[in-house]
């Protein structure tokens, strides 16, 4: 499960460990409506991705800021 994948992460806490896995992991999200953009041909489906890229990229400039303002000791 992902904790145990989160307990078993080496870093300076288990906060900062859950903001950099979370940016990964929108990161990803990004990356596949960028791929739905490019190849995909139906219009609800691309506005899902629009969609997807705004609300991921607010979330990784949440968790930067989070991660920003508490750096590693």
């Amino acid at each position: 499960t992902m904790d145990d994948a989160m307990m078993k992460a080496s870093g300076p806490t288990v906060d900062a460990m859950f903001a950099q896995m979370m940016i990964a992991h929108h990161q990803g999200a990004i990356d596949m409506a960028k791929v739905e953009l490019t190849r995909g041909s139906d219009d609800n489906a691309k506005k899902i991705a629009h969609e997807t890229i705004d609300e991921n990229a607010k979330g990784i400039a949440e968790l930067q800021a989070w991660l920003d303002a508490h750096p590693a000791k």
